[in-house]
């Protein structure tokens, strides 16, 4: 064929195209070069796909866009109109006025739960776990979703925290496992613990699996004597609500909290925003403390109700104080300053936040503005300033941003 092909070059500067074929007829010469555009073609079989007609027949099937050969100006004010439209682009977003439906059920899918647990390195000293407020064994629940094994990486979480949802949502991780975890000077960054810790306990939530004793502990009826002593705990929030589970892991049988409020959970209820946790993810923790026995009276409050002393009349052998700070720190300067006046504590308004952004919790007051849980939130407008800048005030400023704030 090359020989052909130089022949038709040398002979085409003198003579017509007919005289290259002088010595090699017209059929042996297009015999031959279909037969070299075959070999060429992976010893693909002849007549495959050098047809003109089927050549133009695939290529009507791919139409290809007109290609311009001048180069396309586009103003300034043309790309930012555009702009608003990108995905990425978190300058646009939706209003978030009575709007606290963005709360993530799961921070991870699936699969990306597996490759992020695939990440870690199972550190021998494990610096997340030394970390760790509750000493969860951070490395073998992660290797454990690793092995796509949810059950046991729940097991592991929950064994050590009992509130290992909350947690997982809340916790501030950045500062705690995280923060010590060695994955985190590479180019992936620090392990997703908290994720990962959502992830395992919301997949055996799932699983509708009751709460029971380790079935190598001691029988209950052969435990002694002082672990059937009445015990009462005050207020059901974080506390009382671990407090009360680990009791009952051991072979504690008679333990009663006495919540002030009609609803349960406490601070996870009343004073964090639905964003950030809903009440779905506390009641749940609640009902798995519930499988092992403990006993909840909503509606008691303590000096209202019952005091320190009535309780211990009542026979109670142990009492346990869990319901934190109820009232807020104020400084002298806002003495007299109310709701009414454009003051707020954190307490006065996040409670009526979560009371109006979480559903399957309210509260019985007055508000200006109903959200989807049926409940009302405090009305807000113009500027609002936030004294503060740990958790709770940021709390305040997102919430007051969804509440009407400038």
């Amino acid at each position: 064929f090359l020989l052909l092909h130089v022949i038709w070059v040398e002979v085409t500067l003198a003579a017509p195209f007919d005289i290259m074929l002088t010595h090699v007829s017209r059929s042996r010469f297009v015999r031959s070069l279909a037969q070299s555009r075959v070999r060429s073609a992976h010893h693909a079989a002849a007549g495959t796909s050098f047809e003109p007609e089927v050549i133009e027949e695939r290529l009507n099937l791919n139409p290809t866009v007109k290609k311009t050969r001048t180069t396309k100006f586009v103003p300034t004010s043309v790309t930012k109109q555009a702009r608003r439209k990108w995905k990425r682009n978190v300058g646009v977003v939706a209003p978030l006025t009575n709007n606290f439906d963005d709360a993530k059920h799961t921070t991870l899918s699936e699969a990306a739960a597996v490759k992020e647990a695939q990440r870690c390195l199972k550190c021998v000293d494990a610096p997340c776990q030394s970390s760790c407020p509750t000493s969860i064994d951070i490395k073998s629940f992660i290797a454990s979703i690793a092995n796509k094994n949810y059950y046991g990486a729940a097991k592991q979480i929950l064994s050590d925290n009992p509130l290992g949802l909350s947690c997982g949502m809340v916790c501030p991780t950045s500062d705690l496992c995280a923060g010590g975890c060695n994955v985190s000077a590479t180019e992936g960054g620090a392990i997703n613990i908290g994720g990962l810790q959502q992830f395992a306990v919301e997949m055996f939530m799932k699983m509708n699996i009751p709460q029971i004793r380790h079935p190598d502990a001691t029988p209950l009826d052969q435990l002694p004597e002082s672990f059937h002593s009445p015990i009462a705990m005050v207020g059901c929030g974080p506390a009382s609500i671990s407090a009360a589970s680990i009791l009952a892991r051991i072979g504690y049988t008679n333990i009663t909290i006495f919540e002030r409020d009609e609803v349960v959970g406490g601070l996870s209820t009343a004073e964090i925003p639905g964003y950030r946790l809903p009440y779905s993810a506390v009641h749940w923790e609640v009902e798995l403390m519930k499988d092992l026995g403990v006993k909840v009276e909503t509606g008691k409050a303590l000096g209202r109700d019952f005091t320190i002393e009535s309780l211990k009349s009542d026979g109670y052998k142990a009492v346990l104080l869990g319901f934190g700070l109820p009232d807020p720190m104020r400084d002298s300067c806002f003495d007299g300053l109310t709701p009414q006046n454009g003051f707020w504590t954190s307490k006065d308004f996040l409670p009526k936040v979560a009371a109006g952004s979480k559903s399957g919790y309210a509260l019985a007051d007055d508000g200006c503005s109903s959200c989807g849980s049926g409940s009302k939130l405090p009305k807000l407008s113009g500027t609002v300033v936030v004294l503060g800048a740990g958790d709770t005030a940021f709390d305040c400023a997102t919430s007051a941003l969804r509440c009407g704030a400038d």
